[in-house]
């Protein structure tokens, strides 16, 4: 995989081109409406890109914010599974978590529900990343926005992240 350049400029992908970080950006086109309030169910937007990349689902991992110990943290896991909020919680050396409320996650992160990256943050939060990412020469997580991923080694990803990695699905 050769480090593309790309007119993307998300400040994910800038943070990749920044540190040399070979990475593909992979544009897909986003069906979802602003939808999943009021009741309704959230749509899934790591199954949608998925699916719209051809990539299984194991492999294109989300991105989750909690509350853990007063702070936010962020949690990766794959788009196929839930994220075990204990194992989160004692994987930073707590006992509980519970996610944050989708408004906090964006004003903390700078990005909107289903375009989150793990990568260029407001400013940088504890992170661990589910151990299956290791099971994979290349991964995808959110570039920055809903439409958009960006596909690099899982050890680049949790290197950029300052990340721990931890069995942290179910």
């Amino acid at each position: 995989m050769a480090k593309k350049k790309t007119s993307q400029g998300t400040p994910a992908v800038v943070a990749l081109q920044r540190a040399g970080v070979a990475h593909t950006v992979h544009p897909y086109d986003h069906e979802h409406t602003e939808g999943g309030r009021a009741g309704k169910e959230r749509p899934h937007y790591g199954l949608e890109a998925a699916q719209a990349l051809g990539v299984p689902p194991e492999r294109l991992f989300k991105t989750l914010l909690a509350q853990v110990d007063g702070e936010l943290a962020v949690a990766v896991v794959p788009v196929s599974a839930s994220l075990d909020l204990k194992a989160f919680a004692a994987a930073l050396g707590d006992k509980r978590a519970q996610l944050a409320d989708p408004a906090v996650a964006e004003k903390a992160t700078g990005y909107v529900v289903g375009g989150i990256s793990p990568l260029g943050q407001r400013r940088r939060l504890r992170t661990v990343i589910d151990a299956s990412a290791k099971d994979h020469a290349t991964v995808y997580v959110s570039a920055g926005r809903r439409g958009l991923q960006v596909e690099l080694a899982p050890a680049d990803l949790v290197e950029q992240c300052a990340a721990a990695t931890a069995p942290i699905a179910t």
